[in-house]
């Protein structure tokens, strides 16, 4: 049996991005036959956060993400976890 691994397609909108003096690798991706775009943030220590529910578009991803920064910046942003509201897992 064949099974053929799904590839992985990653927005032209994911960069590094730096704020507050800190600086994070915006990974907007998808899975190659599933709706749906991920939002993940990754810092320099390597940690990630990953919005649980997925973008309609790549642009809805970054800008809810350009919108957090906006709103609480980044540090804040990064600061967030699964017990609030803003749709953020941290692992």
């Amino acid at each position: 049996m064949n099974e053929r691994t799904p590839k992985v397609l990653i927005s032209p909108l994911s960069q590094a991005f730096t704020a507050d003096g800190i600086t994070v690798d915006v990974q907007i991706y998808r899975i190659e036959g599933v709706e749906g775009w991920t939002l993940e943030l990754v810092d320099g220590e390597n940690v990630s956060i990953t919005w649980t529910d997925p973008f309609p578009s790549d642009q809805e991803a970054w800008d809810e993400f350009a919108s957090g920064v906006q709103m609480l910046g980044l540090k804040a942003l990064l600061e967030i976890d699964d017990n609030d509201d803003e749709g953020t897992t941290v692992h």
